[in-house]
């Protein structure tokens, strides 16, 4: 197993692609700390990597609150002693047209989806720089590189996410430690079954493959870019998007 001994930290990891990562990751053998703010979700996550044989934690935190994220890593660190890999999965949408967007929407989404990727990332990577080596992937979007209607919030955080990506990458690669994004596209989860049969099919059309992704195939790309085999990429953005954005 590619990760065996490695300890790992998916935030947003108790339901849809945080889950599948959590579980991938445990599958090659690293003992994985399920982050997110929904207690029963994070635990059955938890619940099942120990199925696998692999240990795991909880650790109920707000990573857009400084102090929260601190503790966390404090936390990882007491039970684990060491943190390789740190994947930035946590994020939200607050969808509107930016005529009636309202600024608590936009802060919300600014909060969780980028803020908290800069907080995490400085949390874990001086652990990091101590151990010579580490891996941490962010989850971007494709919205982030093609923009969309209504999602100004939304992309606006997701193409921060790919500028925080190359510039981090720059800094930390000369300690051993990669930095890469994965941009998903339409990927079928709790979020994307909540949109109308009509605004699918749009989505749909624009996908070469026709076809929505899953969970399970953003998973096994941060699984790749996790393990030894991604040792020479970093400073990455991956698009896994059925050919949306080529």
């Amino acid at each position: 197993m590619m990760l065996e001994n490695q300890a790992a930290l998916v935030t947003g990891g108790g339901k849809g692609i945080g889950r599948s990562i959590a579980l991938a990751l445990a599958h090659e053998g690293a003992d994985v700390v399920v982050n997110d703010i929904d207690r029963e979700a994070a635990e059955n996550t938890s619940e099942e990597i120990k199925a696998l044989g692999r240990e795991s934690m909880v650790v109920l935190a707000d990573i857009s609150q400084s102090s929260e994220v601190e503790e966390m890593v404090k936390t990882v660190l007491q039970r684990f002693k060491r943190i390789d890999i740190l994947i930035n999965n946590a994020g939200i949408t607050r969808d509107g047209l930016l005529l009636r967007m309202k600024e608590n929407d936009w802060d919300a989404v600014m909060s969780i989806n980028l803020k908290s990727v800069y907080l995490c990332t400085k949390a874990v990577m001086r652990t990091m720089m101590k151990q010579r080596s580490g891996r941490i992937i962010n989850l971007a979007s494709v919205v982030g590189v093609m923009g969309n209607a209504g999602q100004s919030n939304y992309a606006a955080s997701k193409a921060g996410v790919i500028g925080f990506t190359k510039s981090t990458a720059k800094e930390l690669a000369p300690r051993g430690i990669t930095v890469n994004a994965v941009a998903p596209g339409f990927i079928a989860t709790e979020m994307t079954e909540k949109l109308s049969d009509e605004v699918k099919q749009e989505f749909l059309n624009k996908i070469p493959l026709n076809k929505a992704g899953t969970p399970e195939d953003v998973a096994h790309v941060v699984r790749f870019l996790a393990s030894p085999d991604s040792h020479y990429i970093t400073g990455q953005v991956l698009h896994i998007d059925g050919g949306m954005v080529m």
